[in-house]
């Protein structure tokens, strides 16, 4: 795919999403406000920010007399680049910073606790699972309903193509200790909206979503983990073990960077706290004390499913889609050093299925080294470990590798 065509993907993609008549409604209001003061903020990112966060509290925002707020909802890495190169002035996101260089440069502030929902068809009988079941499913280890206490059907695991999309990274943090964790995931959506659209139409689908974003969907069912349902009353006393906070995101470089800032406070003073707890959203500072334990809830998860933070037990490669993801990418941000990584993953794929020689650096399982044409990105996206990582391991200070080096692929 040419850089152009990504381009005008790029701009389709996120002309329908403004299109849309949430959009419209926000776009009339941002005219008809006439007494509004202050500049037009964009937002762009995932949907399940904005459905629990953004969308209500822009309203309440504009009423107050303070400007104006453009939303674009679209997925994570699209808010996250948009603000990244000026785009947008606020990016949603279900997930913190990932350690990139693009994510070094911008400030993330939680303001709500929201639940991690897995979520299937309303017709499928299995109405709760275990933390163990979650796992061996995105893992490709159980593939049937029936291993479940449900129909003999082969389970169809939907997943948002992005590595770097909010709610799919923070789930797989939990479940695998680490954002960028494969999954056994065939069947790919370039947001979580056309996600849970996909679950809706399948009776044996299944995905990843927030309780935030499916409250009210009567096609979809949330189930109860480890029997505990997702309430934001089981997220505050810790009984729901899947839980992240959402982030408001801001560029300390934009030109609106107070305005950006004054939104934020404005959500986590009294009217924006009051419109999350209408969405079953749980405010952050009235979680505060989970920030004291969440260290022990992500060892106690690690240590029921049988995974260890960023050492992994070797087992079965799960499925894989390197040219669905880099499409996808490449379509909502095709500058990022994301869509780089995916775009070297698909050609290594493509390379190997064509026969070719391209001879992959030599590798003991402990260490790597580096060939011509690798990048700091490729080599952390083959190995499915993140590029923060590798620099930690390694000592290094940018991300600049030469053929030869011998880069460490884990701390001990």
């Amino acid at each position: 795919m040419s850089l152009r065509l990504a381009r005008l993907l790029s701009v389709a993609l996120l002309g329908a999403c403004i299109a849309t008549p949430t959009l419209a409604k926000t776009h009339h209001r941002a005219r008809s406000a006439a007494t509004a003061k202050g500049p037009t903020l964009i937002w762009r990112g995932d949907v399940a920010t904005a459905q629990a966060v953004v969308n209500d509290v822009a309203r309440a925002w504009e009423r107050s007399g303070h400007g104006h707020i453009e939303l674009q909802p679209f997925n994570t890495a699209s808010g996250i680049d948009a603000l990244a190169s000026g785009a947008a002035d606020l990016a949603g996101s279900a997930r913190g910073s990932d350690g990139s260089a693009e994510d070094a440069n911008l400030t993330f502030t939680p303001v709500a606790w929201d639940a991690l929902v897995i979520v299937t068809n309303a017709s499928n009988h299995v109405h709760s699972l275990s933390l163990k079941q979650v796992h061996d499913i995105y893992y490709g280890r159980i593939t049937n309903w029936s291993q479940l206490g449900g129909s003999n059907a082969p389970i169809d695991v939907y997943a948002v193509a992005s590595p770097g999309d909010g709610v799919e990274y923070s789930l797989r943090q939990l479940l695998f200790g680490r954002g960028n964790q494969p999954v056994a995931a065939p069947r790919l959506y370039v947001n979580m909206r056309k996600l849970e659209e996909g679950v809706a139409l399948s009776p044996n689908g299944m995905g990843a979503a927030t309780l935030s974003d499916v409250h009210g969907k009567a096609r979809l069912r949330a189930v109860a983990i480890n029997g505990t349902a997702p309430t934001a009353a089981n997220i505050a006393d810790g009984s729901y073990p899947l839980y992240a906070p959402l982030y408001l995101v801001t560029n300390p470089r934009s030109p609106h960077a107070a305005a950006a800032q004054a939104f934020v406070d404005f959500l986590q003073g009294a009217q924006g706290r009051a419109v999350l707890r209408r969405h079953s959203v749980l405010p952050y500072q009235d979680g505060i004390g989970l920030v004291s334990t969440d260290a022990a809830r992500r060892s106690r998860i690690l240590a029921e499913v049988g995974a260890h933070a960023n050492r992994l037990a070797p087992g079965p490669t799960p499925i894989s889609a390197p040219g669905a993801t880099y499409a996808s990418r490449a379509a909502i941000a095709p500058t990022s050093p994301r869509t780089l990584a995916a775009r070297i993953a698909l050609e290594r794929r493509n390379a190997g299925r064509a026969g070719t020689h391209h001879r992959a650096g030599a590798s003991d399982g402990k260490s790597y080294r580096v060939v011509k044409g690798d990048t700091l990105s490729s080599i952390a996206s083959q190995h499915a470990i993140a590029v923060s990582q590798l620099r930690h391991w390694n000592h290094l200070k940018s991300d600049h590798v030469k053929p030869g080096q011998w880069l460490r692929l884990g701390g001990d």
